[in-house]
């Protein structure tokens, strides 16, 4: 899901087109993963280790207790190791956890970015986590007031249906422009300003 050179470029251009039409500041986000979640993975083999205790009775009469604790450890660390490649990872986190995760994610980007303190309170993020399969438009108050969170939810819709088509680059470019017509309406350029970055953000 990564952008290449000319994608980000791209990117890049429409953004800074964007915001010479809006007092509004446009910030894009994307992360290969909001979280490791080595505490979940961990804990799925430790639950699997774990269920070789009730199982001892059924094991071979040859095979001793101090040989079945050491399997049981044995079988913990495998498990831990397995798991920690990304895709059984993610595999073994519930969906709302790994939505949870990268939603904190989005919101602490927006802080981070001071999207919280522009002029007239005009900050918009878009936040895209690769792993999670998440995307989200966070407005501050001020785009909030005029523009509902069903219109964001659309574009969001959009840019997911491109992205699952293959088409990343230009989902990001689409969802910008989109984004961009909604702003132009509700807060038109009143002033030249470019308070925060113009290119992609990857983490």
């Amino acid at each position: 899901m990564m952008l290449n050179a000319n994608e980000k470029r791209n990117l890049s251009e429409t953004i800074k087109e964007v915001e010479s039409k809006t007092d509004a500041e446009v910030v894009t986000v994307l992360a290969g993963q909001s979280d490791n979640y080595l505490y979940i993975s961990t804990l799925w083999a430790a639950f699997l280790a774990l269920l070789i205790a009730p199982l001892m009775q059924f094991l071979p009469w040859w095979i001793e207790y101090q040989q079945a604790f050491t399997l049981q450890w044995i079988l913990f660390i495998v498990l831990a190791v397995l798991f920690r490649w990304r895709p059984l990872t993610m595999w073994l986190v519930p969906k709302k956890i790994k939505y949870w995760r990268a939603a904190n994610l989005a919101r602490r980007q927006f802080l981070e970015h001071e999207l919280h303190s522009t002029k007239d309170r005009l900050g918009l993020l878009i936040f895209v986590s690769q792993a999670e399969h998440y995307v989200e438009i966070l407005a501050d108050r001020g785009l909030a007031e005029h523009i509902t969170n069903e219109a964001w939810q659309e574009i969001v819709e959009n840019f997911i249906r491109e992205v699952r088509k293959g088409k990343t680059g230009e989902a990001f470019v689409h969802c910008v422009e989109k984004c961009g017509e909604l702003l132009e309406e509700a807060a038109p350029a009143t002033v030249i300003k470019n308070e925060l970055p113009n290119h992609l953000v990857i983490l």
